[in-house]
């Protein structure tokens, strides 16, 4: 009998190791996914410029040199984030509120952010305030106050008031509840970012029939960072500190809204 045989196995050769197979590599991990398929655009509006200062502090400071300086740093720190960033003034001129609307949209821009500082008739208001498009009416007396005033920003400049009643509320009626919604939105990230940096007016977002924020398809929101008209705030918006911090705020709570919002198709 043969040794081995009919045992079922084969006597391991002398000098080879057994062989092991490696296992396949993993898969390659897939990149994360893209919020959005292209680069959002934001525009930054800084208010009033020109023969049109905008609100006064009692020290002199002016409304159109604080807003200027507070957009210029926005727009720089939603460059570094990555968006695509416009400003409607890069100068010391006046842009009427309409041409203001028109660049924007024109931009084909996804957030419109005007911005601004208060006054009052009263020395004593103070704090931050963000406010949002209401085509029913204004949601408190103090922001159709507001709205009235900046809205005059083009008489100041000498603009005529023109427009087809008709077309403007049919073309508003299109799209405007939903763009108001995504406003609103936009506003309360923004605010929530800005109440951490000086005390609000009101804690939410509050409603007027604000020219500059009537794109139909653009979310939009106008930014008041303090009250010029207060002394201790007017000393707040001089100092570059409080100007950078309000622009990092509103470039915070602008990237919250985008990183959940759906854009619209260009």
């Amino acid at each position: 009998k043969i040794r081995g045989a009919g045992t079922g196995s084969t006597p391991p050769v002398r000098g080879r190791q057994p062989v092991t197979l490696a296992a396949p590599p993993p898969p390659p991990t897939p990149p994360p996914p893209r919020r959005h398929d292209r680069r959002p655009v934001i525009v930054s509006d800084p208010g009033h410029g020109g023969e049109d200062p905008g609100a006064v502090g009692g020290s002199g400071l002016r409304e159109k040199d604080v807003v200027l300086s507070i957009a210029r740093e926005t727009k720089k720190r939603l460059d570094a984030m990555g968006y695509r960033t416009y400003m409607t003034r890069n100068e010391d001129i006046f842009i009427p509120l309409g041409v203001r609307v028109a660049k924007a949209r024109q931009l084909k821009a996804d957030v419109f952010v005007s911005i601004h500082a208060d006054a009052f008739t009263s020395p004593s208001a103070r704090g931050t305030g963000v406010y949002a498009l209401s085509t029913k009416g204004a949601t408190s007396a103090a922001a159709r106050f507001l709205a009235q005033t900046q809205n005059s920003a083009d008489l100041i400049g000498g603009v005529q008031k023109v427009g087809n009643r008709q077309v403007d509320s049919a073309l508003l009626d299109m799209t405007q509840t939903a763009t108001i919604k995504d406003s609103m939105v936009l506003g309360r990230n923004v605010l929530g970012e800005l109440g951490k940096l000086n005390k609000l007016h009101k804690g939410h977002v509050d409603q007027a029939n604000f020219a500059v924020l009537r794109a139909p398809d653009i979310p939009s929101i106008l930014v008041e960072t303090a009250f010029i008209s207060n002394p201790t705030e007017e000393r707040l918006l001089a100092s570059s500190s409080f100007r950078q911090k309000s622009a990092q705020a509103i470039a915070d709570g602008v990237k919250t809204y985008l990183n959940k919002a759906v854009l619209a198709r260009r």
